[in-house]
């Protein structure tokens, strides 16, 4: 009874192997499009909306600045036109002067040019010219750090990406020492060496692994898939390994860049310039106090049939003074508006560098302890394999169990996930601070 059930196991592995096989499979490198990590942050800042909106920003705000570079100089208007009148009744010409008798049809033409020139703005315009610079300054320092933010994710989901790949290796392998686990225990089994709950052991072992490996192909293609999406591309994409991702140990001055970064991050300019542009803002609201002088001229030709179209000028030339005293509190109302707005500016400058200060100090604890991380992990890993040596050898002799023996292949298993997870923690933890600094390290 014993052998019948033996040659029935032994008939039954190769089945089981093919059963077990995995039907979604990773596809080939050759039909998935590759990209290394700066090619993923370039494409990304191409086509992510916040981005592209961030160089909208700059735009608007160099049309800004160039209307309040304009606001000094004189506007000009040109004019022309024909005309055709009739009159029951006499009347005057009001272009040309003359007295139009009753019952007359007149044709007339006139051209003219016009200019004036704010003399005196009560300071706005000096004021405008300050914010729309500081608006400038502030929309280009949010574009620096929707770029390294940007670069951030993408470089996260690049990571995601090859993590998963070897990932799914390390699964790949453990079935491999699995499928040949099960061999060699049902040899042994045959030889009568081993038990039948070895065998049974070991297919459940291998089942398990293979179940680990579909769930690491899944969760791969969903990294590729997501990591497509960031760069404008259909389907999936692979990220392209370098060998600077297994070296990864960088050397951090801490207090220089701690320095660096509350001066130069991206999110403390954009908050600094935006307090700026806040404070020009308000001292233009008050311009109104002051009264406002204008000049302003013109020229004009205009002529009609009645003296063949003979062109007559006319010049004009007016200096005007205007000097609102009282205009029912919508002064006043302005002003408050935008000093809620300073208050406001300010309170996101100072949270800005409080912000940055904690992000990096939390960023520094993660580098070292990431750091450590790999180092153990990689002690680990070398203590994993010398155990799961000399288990296999004691279980060839017939000293250790089936248990021992699959206990050691899953610690592993387990280490050689912990090198990967460890080195892309610490990749992950130096492109969040280069996203805060606003610079590659």
């Amino acid at each position: 009874m014993a052998g019948s059930r033996l040659a029935v196991l032994v008939l039954l592995v190769p089945g089981l192997l093919a059963a077990q096989q995995p039907t979604a499979r990773i596809v080939t490198p050759g039909t998935v499009p590759e990209v290394t990590l700066q090619e993923a942050i370039l494409l990304a800042n191409r086509v992510q909306p916040n981005v592209v909106q961030a160089q909208a920003a700059i735009k608007n705000a160099e049309a800004q600045k160039k209307v309040a570079s304009g606001a000094w100089l004189p506007n000009l208007n040109a004019n022309s036109g024909a005309g055709y009148f009739y009159s029951q009744g006499g009347r005057v010409d009001q272009n040309t002067g003359q007295f139009i008798p009753a019952n007359t049809e007149t044709e007339t033409i006139n051209t003219g040019l016009s200019t004036s020139w704010d003399v005196f703005t009560g300071f706005r315009r000096g004021n405008d010219s300050k914010a729309a610079k500081a608006g400038l300054t502030a929309a280009e320092a949010s574009f620096a750090n929707a770029s390294y933010q940007q670069r951030f994710n993408t470089t996260i989901q690049f990571f995601t990406a090859l993590a998963g790949r070897e990932i799914v290796l390390v699964r790949e392998q453990s079935v491999k020492r699995a499928e040949e686990q099960l061999k060699a225990a049902v040899v042994r089994l045959h030889a009568g060496t081993a038990t039948r709950s070895d065998s049974l052991r070991s297919v459940v072992t291998l089942g398990n692994t293979r179940v680990a490996l579909s769930q690491a192909q899944a969760s791969l293609i969903g990294a590729e898939a997501a990591l497509a999406r960031l760069i404008g591309h259909d389907g999936r994409v692979r990220a392209a390994d370098d060998s600077v991702f297994y070296h990864p140990v960088v050397s951090v001055d801490t207090t220089v860049l701690l320095q660096e970064a509350m001066s130069r991050s991206p999110s403390v300019q954009s908050t600094a310039a935006t307090l700026a542009q806040a404070q020009a803002q308000l001292k233009a609201s008050k311009s109104t106090y002051w009264p406002q002088l204008a000049l302003s001229a013109s020229w004009s030709y205009n002529g009609n049939n009645a003296n063949n179209f003979g062109l007559q000028n006319q010049r004009q030339v007016n200096l005007g003074f205007n000097w609102a005293i009282f205009n029912r509190f919508v002064r006043e109302r302005n002003i408050e508006l935008q000093e809620s707005n300073l208050l406001v500016a300010q309170a996101n400058a100072e949270d800005a560098e409080h912000q940055v200060q904690s992000l990096m100090l939390g960023q520094f604890a993660q580098v070292d302890a990431t750091r450590l991380q790999m180092e153990i992990s990689q002690q680990s890993l070398e203590a994993s394999r010398e155990d799961l040596r000399v288990v296999a050898e004691r279980y060839r002799l017939g000293v250790a169990t089936i248990v021992d023996l699959l206990v050691s292949q899953e610690s592993l298993t387990q280490a050689e996930l912990e090198v990967v997870n460890a080195r892309f923690a610490y990749l992950q933890a130096l492109a969040q601070i280069e996203a805060i600094v606003g610079r590659p390290l």
